[in-house]
């Protein structure tokens, strides 16, 4: 294979690798939503061993950490390295609504999901309301809140 001589594509690779560029940035992609009673964070991770995938949560900050390994053994040459490799973080910021110690992660072509169900004090409730100043109980209705 032939390859021009450019004494700062290496410079450049790093770079981009940590950095990224307008159409390959270095963090990894997230959707996040929330349907009915729970919240979704989608992570894309293509290439990703899910072995190497670790997902905290402390004090309501959820990290995600995956690592990207190249191919290696005593065959193995490479002939072109473009794709971003080592390891990723993301971290976010989780609001007092959602239930952390219910959380499920699954990875599946190449998208690590984690579903967050929303706390129990979070949701609509009833509240009894009573007429009157005696607090005696007389003419109770029940509200939303």
């Amino acid at each position: 294979m032939l390859m021009r001589t450019d004494p700062f594509r290496e410079i450049d690779r790093l770079a981009e690798q940590f950095f990224g560029t307008a159409t390959r940035p270095a963090m990894m992609h997230l959707d996040a939503y929330r349907d009915g009673e729970h919240f979704y964070a989608a992570f894309d991770l293509p290439g990703v061993d899910p072995d190497s995938i670790d997902c905290t949560v402390e004090r309501n900050v959820l990290t995600v950490r995956a690592e990207r390994r190249r191919p290696t053994g005593d065959r193995v040459e490479l002939v072109a390295a473009e794709r971003p490799m080592g390891t990723f973080t993301r971290q976010l910021f989780l609001g007092d609504t959602l239930d952390t110690d219910k959380l499920e992660a699954g990875y599946d072509n190449g998208v690590l999901t984690l579903r967050i169900p929303v706390a129990e004090r979070a949701k609509p409730r009833r509240v009894t309301v009573t007429a009157g100043g005696n607090g005696n109980g007389n003419g109770r209705r029940e509200i939303h809140a």
